[in-house]
This record gives structure tokens, sequence and C-alpha cells, in this order.
């Protein structure tokens, strides 16, 4: 195991017990944020390091009990907190790593990534990942429930212009991994990018 996963199943297995009550509030903008993908019944969806599973019940209500709902994460304390709040009920949970997805080539029409990406150890290669298991046409969305300069203010740093999540760096980055930016929100509220996978 590479000392990058070490070090993200270290910080979030310390969090996982207690992570949804340190963020009570998250649930409707997991929703909203859901919404944007444009999800149909039937349709199958990954969430892509899932932690605790907060986006599965509503991934699981867009696609319908047709649909196929898989939760991914990197770090068995997230996955088994996510048990423990009934969310395995919602999706199948993998214990994986996004870099190396058991899962076929274009078989999801979508991916949900919440707070993922500053995370990835090879962002563009990770990214290229997430689109090989994606259709040509199908979605990717890179949500946070709150925007990059409230982010940074709470973990008391400021924001860099090198940031992974800033839109001149997130547009060329998503275009060299195989996906096409189509919306792109940093509020306070909410950090939320679109991508359309490309052909």
């Amino acid at each position: 195991m590479s000392d990058d996963h070490t070090h993200v199943q270290t910080f979030f297995g310390r969090r996982a017990a207690d992570w949804d009550r340190r963020f009570p509030d998250d649930a409707p903008a997991y929703a909203a944020a859901v919404g944007e993908l444009g999800l149909r019944k039937g349709d199958r969806v990954l969430d892509a390091g899932c932690g605790t599973g907060r986006a599965l019940p509503p991934l699981r209500a867009a696609v319908g009990p047709s649909g196929l709902v898989v939760g991914a994460d990197l770090t068995p304390a997230m996955l088994q907190a996510a048990v423990r709040a009934g969310r395995g009920r919602d999706g199948r949970l993998l214990l994986t790593d996004v870099a190396a997805l058991p899962l076929r080539s274009r078989s999801l029409d979508a991916v949900f990534a919440a707070g993922l990406i500053a995370h990835l150890p090879d962002p563009a290669g990770n990214l290229r990942e997430l689109a090989r298991v994606v259709r040509p046409g199908g979605v990717l969305a890179l949500f946070h429930p709150i925007g990059r300069a409230a982010l940074a203010a709470r973990q008391g740093r400021r924001v860099t212009p090198d940031d992974l999540r800033a839109e001149p760096t997130l547009r060329p980055l998503l275009a060299v991994s195989g996906w096409h930016m189509t919306a792109y929100v940093d509020e306070d509220a909410r950090f939320l990018a679109l991508a359309v996978r490309e052909g």
C-alpha cells in the first residue's frame, strides 16, 4: 500500500465513527448535487470515495430499484459506518481504490465524487480511471458541501491558485482525463463541477 493510501486510511479511519455527527446538515446539499447528475430510473452510478455513504440514499432514489448504486471507498472504517447508518441497503459497498476499480469499462452512467479530488495521489490518472468505467456521454459530479474558500477557512489555510478545484486548474485536468467540464459552481454553500465523458 502506498504512503498516500496509508495517510488517507489513517485520516478517515480516525474520523469515521463521528463523521456524520460532525456534519449533520449536509443531506440537502448532497441530494441537490445528486439531482444535478440527471439520473434516470435504471441508471448505473458509482459513488467514488463514498465515505459513510451520505450520497447513497439520494442516488438510490434517483435510479430506483431497477438501477445500480455502488459505493467505493478505501477506508474500511468509513464503509463500516455506512453500514451502521443503514446505507448499505441503498447500494453495494466496495472496499477498493478508485485508482483501480473492479468494474467493467463503460459499465456506468455516472460517477458522484464528494470531497474526493483533494485526496487523489494521481489526479489525472485517477480521473482517467473514473472515465474508463463510464460510458461515453455519462456524467461526473465533483462535489463538496461547502465551497473552496469556506473549506480553506475551516481548515485554517488560504485558497491558492494551484488548488485542484480552481476552475483554471480543474478544466484542463478533466480534459486530459477524458472529461469535458459542462458546469462549475464555487460558492460558500457548495462546490460542484459537472463533466461529461467524452467519446
